[in-house]
């Protein structure tokens, strides 16, 4: 009897290990090729995203230039001489130009929105500091004020610009 209980223990245990491992084999096996097929689906996604993407870094590159105060004056010119007038119209058509690409935050990165707000949000600063400044009299000399300012120094929408241009050389 105990003779036997060591051939049964024999024959069991060898294939108790041989299934242990041909279990443990397939199971990694299994998370390999999950890993591998999501790798696969990530990979096609990214291939159709990217351009998408890359389009989206293009429109918050054009909404910053067209918001440099430099190119906003010459494109926006006043109705009357009336400055608070023409600081809304120059306001109102940022606002404007920047509801039209809010969708693309969905597409660049949370620190590349916040930085393309802050460039629109310092253009509508400069242009109400230049509003409240005593030189500034009449729709037309706000302009001046505000290109004035713009010979200083770069325009709010730089570092937004320049921001877009590194995180786009990333990207390759």
């Amino acid at each position: 009897m105990e003779q036997q209980l060591v051939n049964l223990l024999m024959y069991i245990i060898p294939a108790l290990i041989t299934g242990a491992i041909a279990f443990l084999f397939f199971r990694e096996h299994i998370e390999n090729e999950n890993q591998r097929r999501t790798f696969l689906m990530h990979k096609e996604l990214q291939k159709e995203a990217f351009p998408i993407r890359l389009q989206a870094y293009e429109r918050m590159s054009l909404f910053l230039e067209r918001i440099a105060p430099s190119k906003l004056l010459l494109r926006i010119t006043p109705n009357s001489s009336n400055k608070e007038d023409y600081e809304s119209l120059l306001i109102q058509n940022i606002e404007q130009e920047f509801e039209h690409n809010l969708s693309q935050q969905i597409y660049v990165s949370s620190e590349c929105w916040n930085v393309i707000n802050a460039s629109k949000n310092a253009t509508i600063q400069l242009i109400r500091k230049a509003t409240l400044s005593e030189k500034t009299d009449s729709a037309n000399k706000l302009r001046e004020v505000i290109l004035g300012e713009m010979m200083e120094g770069h325009p709010p929408s730089h570092a937004g610009l320049s921001f877009i241009k590194e995180e786009v050389s990333k990207m390759w």
